[in-house]
């Protein structure tokens, strides 16, 4: 799917969960967030902390929140129950860029063997557009702390992501040609390279807060883990022991919160 239709079908998917979500007669919140991510795939070993630090990169967003404490005719308060004043509904649309190279002892300046330098000559990028939903608990009331009862409202969330990836690899190595298997790693199986862009599905859990700035706007504060169903967000697959496991990603972001009505 070209870039350009992906980018509409997400801002128009959003706005029609906003006129969705409009229909039901609660609040609407708009929020704007970023921060750095970090990427856990095949580049680095899984247990290498370098590898934790050093595939980083950065996401921005756009999320609607369905605040189920408040009516949106009137501004007013719902019916009081225990779901409305502790769950809020979350859908968003993001983006988050990180570029990928090979961390820890595989890669160490010591090694002089091929596989070393045909390793340190790998590199990859990878670009996620994502398009997902979930609920945030609020253990405290949310209606405290709209109402200034509480300067802070921390929450923890679960949902579901879909996610559009488009991979990149290149190589320093040799004729620099990603086609040809002698560049790479000779551990790695034919069809590891695999730059196809794909969508792919997610489980998102994360634990975060906000902090009440005013009448009408908050700060959030939000750390993100993220696990895909697939071992090729990254465009490299391999089967070797040390990376066995499904591509994940943590991102903390922060952002700006605005109640609609």
């Amino acid at each position: 799917m070209p870039k350009k239709h992906l980018f509409l079908l997400t801002i128009l998917s959003l706005i029609s969960l906003v006129n969705l979500y409009a229909q039901f007669g609660y609040s609407s919140e708009l929020a704007i967030v970023f921060g750095p991510t970090s990427f856990q795939s095949d580049f680095g070993s899984r247990e290498d902390t370098e590898a934790y630090a050093g595939n980083s990169g950065f996401g921005i967003g756009v999320v609607h929140y369905l605040n189920l404490s408040i009516s949106s005719g009137c501004n007013c308060y719902t019916r009081e129950t225990y779901f409305n004043d502790h769950i809020k509904i979350r859908s968003e649309i993001s983006f988050n860029s990180t570029d990928l190279n090979h961390f820890g002892r595989w890669v160490s300046e010591e090694k002089e063997s091929e596989a070393a330098k045909k390793l340190r000559a790998h590199s990859g990028k990878v670009n996620n557009f994502e398009l997902g939903t979930g609920i945030e608990y609020f253990p405290l009331s949310v209606t405290n702390f709209q109402n200034y009862l509480t300067k802070f409202a921390p929450y923890i969330s679960i949902g579901a992501h879909a996610t559009y990836s488009i991979p990149g690899v290149s190589t320093t190595y040799g004729d620099q040609n990603i086609n040809n298997p002698d560049n790479f790693f000779p551990g790695w199986e034919p069809g590891s390279i695999n730059i196809e862009e794909s969508w792919a599905l997610s489980i998102v859990g994360s634990i975060g807060t906000r902090y009440k700035l005013a009448q009408y706007s908050d700060i959030v504060i939000d750390m993100r883990w993220q696990y895909f169903n697939k071992d090729t967000i990254d465009g490299l697959d391999h089967n070797l022991p040390s990376n066995k496991f499904n591509d994940w990603m943590v991102w903390l972001n922060m952002g700006y919160v605005y109640y609609l009505d």
